[in-house]
């Protein structure tokens, strides 16, 4: 289950996805984000936990890149990857989104609706770092 390819996609996916998800949510949609919050919910900036965040994103890269090496048969390529990803965005941002909308007061549906683009666009990159790994590390077919 773990070979040396699915813990170097996951090494690889877990740095991407804690730098882009701190490009994404921590700097360019963070105003947008604040204004569809519908309570104060969030911790401040100085009580964020790097350390759990981190190890958040770890754990999702680890079952992404696991997932991944089951799904892709093989085929490894910046398409694929990208679908892959999408595809978890979705089960994140659009499937637990519309519950988290039918459930809580978390945010309005603007800001559910930005955060399931977000998650597409974030989980879609995650699965290209995580196909090209895949890619790099594949063993060569001896001809």
């Amino acid at each position: 289950m773990f070979t040396k390819q699915n813990l170097l996609a996951t090494a690889a996916a877990a740095v991407v996805m804690f730098l882009l998800g701190y490009l994404l949510w921590g700097i360019a949609l963070d105003s947008i984000m604040k204004s569809h919050t519908i309570t104060d919910v969030m911790k401040p900036d100085e009580e964020m936990n790097m350390g759990f965040i981190f190890l958040g994103n770890l754990f999702a890269a680890l079952a992404m890149a696991t997932l991944y090496g089951k799904w892709a048969r093989g085929y490894h390529g910046v398409s694929e990857g990208f679908t892959f990803g999408a595809l978890i965005g979705m089960i994140i941002g659009l499937g637990m989104g519309f519950v988290w909308l039918g459930t809580s007061n978390f945010m309005d549906t603007t800001g559910h609706l930005v955060e399931a683009i977000t998650d597409i666009v974030y989980y879609g990159i995650a699965g290209v770092v995580i196909s090209l790994v895949y890619k790099a590390t594949a063993k060569k077919d001896a001809a």
